[in-house]
């Protein structure tokens, strides 16, 4: 059984590698914008929960004073 390898055999499969190469590229763009999307999601996340904790730490201090000035 001889198989003959032709240029229209070889352009198909060329065809079909560069159909399979330009799914990667789109399958690899999506995942990057996924994760630069997850990426700055937590980032603010982080940024919230310090400026969280800035307004907590702020309002406890506003607490002791209070409470200081109310000792017997």
């Amino acid at each position: 059984m001889s198989d003959t390898i032709t240029l229209d055999f070889l352009g198909r499969q060329l065809a079909r590698l560069l159909d399979e190469v330009a799914d990667l590229r789109d399958a690899v763009t999506i995942l990057t914008a996924i994760t630069t999307r997850v990426e700055a999601s937590v980032t603010a996340l982080t940024t919230e929960v310090r400026a969280m904790h800035s307004r907590h730490a702020r309002l406890e201090r506003r607490v002791d004073v209070l409470e200081k000035a109310h000792e017997p």
